[in-house]
């Protein structure tokens, strides 16, 4: 059975509105899909609270809720501009949810990361990211003011938006094959890796790394399809 894949939606910003990525999440089935991985950012924004809960996100969830109770796994990595969603009102949506997700499938071994933080020399992104992800702004977005503690997770977001290697410009190939080639050494096969918003695929010694392309782009799901242990439409 394939894995199906979204990565960056980006639903409520570039991706639009929630109904045509729920009614793609109402087609699976445990008879045409193993699992769902969502490579992170499926919303422009997504904090874990009803506070700032859309009618985007509830749409999507409610779509995530029916496919669990079809029987099929889902598993969510958060992405840059995802907010606390671990041990949130929304991590009941997910088999999983976190930084990766390790699973095998087809006779190979995958690991899936965002991409956001695979640039340990980007000091600026790395900044931003440990000031908003951090204790005291996850306690602030809770209890601030519902309007000030938007403009700090909003502020939050569009300063990360401004660094991480300007990939809008161009795909960081030199980083993300260094990155890939040093967790492939750890014993995966195939490094996923969303983010990046354009596909892009390449051999790393016995081993390979795929970037998928964003949903806002595409419009499609992708699948990971065991006869050719590749990412495809």
């Amino acid at each position: 059975m394939p894995v199906a894949v979204v990565a960056d939606a980006h639903l409520s910003g570039p991706g639009g509105a929630a109904r045509p990525l729920v009614e793609q999440l109402d087609a699976l089935e445990p008879s045409n899909c193993e699992r769902l991985v969502l490579m992170g950012d499926l919303f422009q924004v997504w904090v874990g609270t009803r506070r700032f809960e859309t009618k985007d996100i509830g749409e999507v969830s409610a779509a995530l809720r029916r496919l669990r109770d079809r029987g099929v796994p889902v598993h969510y990595i958060e992405g840059n501009r995802d907010f606390f969603l671990a041990e949130s009102c929304y991590a009941d949506l997910f088999d999983t949810v976190g930084d990766d997700f390790v699973f095998d499938h087809g006779g190979k071994r995958y690991l899936a990361v965002h991409g956001d933080g695979i640039n340990k020399k980007d000091y600026l992104y790395r900044f931003w990211r440990r000031l908003s992800k951090n204790r005291l702004s996850r306690i602030a977005m809770r209890n601030l003011p519902r309007r000030l503690a938007a403009r700090l997770i909003f502020g939050f977001e569009r300063e990360l938006a401004k660094t991480n290697f300007k990939h809008k410009r161009r795909l960081p190939a030199e980083v993300i094959l260094e990155y890939a080639g040093r967790r492939l050494a750890e014993g995966f096969d195939v490094v996923l890796l969303g983010h990046f918003h354009e596909p892009w695929r390449h051999r790393v010694g016995e081993g390979e790394v795929v970037v998928f392309d964003a949903w806002f782009r595409s419009r499609r799901v992708e699948w990971i399809d065991e006869r050719s242990n590749a990412a495809t439409e």
